[in-house]
């Protein structure tokens, strides 16, 4: 147990440390950060599968495409949307937009319990209702502050049509993942073909190796992540990965961004929804350990 939590703090840090590393890599803009990183991703995605026996579902995916063609369509947007967020939380901390991106990841999870409900029937808990009705005030009166919410947070949501389809088509595994990420191969190397890396070079003397260590980075925390993912009760996994979102904050913070008082309210209502939601899972895995308690004795 202690191991897996170790793994998934040590992710969540990782994961954070990448969201500041794209300022390291200036002046390399955001696709050209993201083309060098689908690049070095795709190999530690394959040693995943490898790594954590997904080899069988590998497989059994593709005979599924060979089958059914027009799956491959699934995999097709799902690879659209994870190369597009991966781009945005790239370019967002050296354009200004890092609180704005945190804020969507805050927003996530509640998002998630939405579309459970809407889609798959899930049960929504007291708690979680009550953190969905906090987001929402939070939102409804940021909307009549300022107008709305930012485009770059608003884009975040995307992630939960993305694990609509992923559980909708019974492609939520490592294996799919390898097969999304794949998908965005050539369009990284277009990405990454149109760097003239000599140049880049002139203004960032070590953008090279700053290229490695992003890859190693990015493949780290992946694995660690997956082999959390192993070990932890889904609950568990669930709680430390809230880590994440509030390590962007803190990202956003050291380049220089400050949360406007006109968005008080929004972060105060979120915060709130985050500590309702972290107790919530944290009564559900007391209640999961005591059962299982009961089963052993």
């Amino acid at each position: 147990m202690l191991k897996g939590i170790a793994f998934s703090l040590l992710a969540s840090c990782l994961f954070g440390y990448i969201y500041y590393f794209s300022v390291l890599l200036l002046p390399l803009k955001g696709e050209d950060i993201l083309g060098y990183r689908v690049i070095f991703t795709i190999p530690f995605s394959l040693l995943a599968v490898f790594l954590f026996k997904q080899k069988y579902m590998l497989v059994s995916h593709l005979k599924r495409i060979q089958s059914n063609p027009s799956l491959i369509l699934a995999f097709m947007l799902n690879s659209a949307i994870i190369g597009f967020e991966m781009w945005l939380f790239l370019w967002a901390p050296s354009h200004g937009y890092a609180l704005s991106v945190s804020l969507g990841y805050l927003l996530l999870p509640l998002l998630m319990v939405l579309v459970g409900k809407l889609f798959f029937k899930e049960h929504i808990s007291k708690l979680k209702f009550i953190a969905i009705i906090f987001a929402t005030l939070g939102v409804a009166i940021n909307i009549l502050i300022t107008g709305g919410l930012s485009w770059a947070s608003l884009a975040v949501g995307a992630y939960a049509i993305y694990f609509v389809i992923r559980k909708w088509f019974k492609i939520a595994d490592i294996a799919s993942f390898a097969i999304e990420i794949s998908l965005l191969l050539p369009l990284a190397i277009f990405f990454a073909y149109q760097v003239d890396i000599q140049q880049i070079q002139v203004v960032n003397p070590n953008i090279l190796g700053l290229l490695l260590l992003l890859g190693l980075l990015s493949g780290t925390a992946f694995i660690f992540y997956i082999a959390a993912s192993n070990i932890l009760p889904i609950n568990l996994l669930g709680l430390l990965g809230y880590v994440e979102p509030f390590m962007m904050i803190f990202v956003a913070f050291i380049v220089g961004e400050r949360i406007s008082t006109e968005t008080y309210p929004l972060f105060i209502c979120l915060l709130f929804s985050m500590l309702l939601l972290i107790f919530d899972g944290v009564i559900n895995l007391k209640k999961a350990n005591k059962l299982n308690k009961e089963i052993l004795n």
